[in-house]
């Protein structure tokens, strides 16, 4: 029994053929196509009020050369948001609760953001390694740890990514699955345990918004 709660992270199939190019091009198709008018309907209005604010708030802190990343993040932030929610839908597969496919987007865009970074600021960069101050004894040792630290930070973005939402799916499955056993047995703690689940559930949409969020603006900040 405890093996089959992990069977919503598997990927789906259809007559044994993988389904995951098709659930991961689905979050495109909610966005409506933007159009030549001046005025739009309020789904469209509303989009662009998100996608502004999250991209001012977003590029603030950055100089104006790493605004030309732009696009790319604010993308990648509607991509994971969009994933994050609708897997919490019923019957649905939620993709981002895969390290690979975390993974995938992690390390060429970290890997991206550290070459740029030795090849136009290499002095910079290096700077990074070692903090200034530091005593002649201890800067093998440093060295070596801010290294370590630097290639973790890819890992440390897709596991964060995974761990959470993975986490939370689980903790939604069990607490439903009590609620539901419980329901003839005892009602009241039943009716707790669902109250418990709104919760829960509540909780969790904020969390897939947030997860995806800070995916970004980590990934902003390396």
């Amino acid at each position: 029994m405890n093996l089959s709660f992990f069977d919503q992270f598997m990927s789906p199939s259809l007559l044994g053929i993988p389904l995951i190019a098709l659930a991961i091009i689905t979050p495109w198709l909610m966005f409506p196509t933007p159009t030549h008018r001046w005025l739009n309907n309020r789904l469209m209005t509303l989009q662009s009020w998100f996608i502004n604010q999250f991209t001012s708030q977003l590029m603030q802190p950055i100089n104006l050369g790493g605004h030309k990343w732009a696009m790319l993040l604010t993308a990648l932030m509607l991509f994971l948001i969009s994933m994050n929610l609708l897997g919490l839908l019923p019957y649905t597969f939620t993709h981002t609760t895969q390290l690979s496919l975390n993974m995938a987007f992690a390390l060429p865009l970290w890997l991206t953001t550290v070459l740029i970074g030795m090849f136009n600021q290499p002095t910079i960069a290096l700077s990074h390694l070692l903090p200034e101050g530091t005593p002649t004894p201890l800067i093998p040792i440093l060295i070596i740890i801010e290294t370590i630290s630097l290639f973790i930070r890819p890992l440390a973005l897709g596991v964060r990514l995974t761990a959470n939402l993975t986490a939370g799916h689980l903790l939604m499955q069990l607490i439903a699955t009590a609620a539901f056993t419980l329901t003839n047995m005892m009602p009241t703690v039943a009716l707790l345990t669902s109250t418990i689940l709104l919760m829960l559930t509540i909780l969790e949409v904020a969390v897939a918004m947030i997860q995806a969020y800070v995916f970004i603006l980590l990934l902003s900040l390396y």
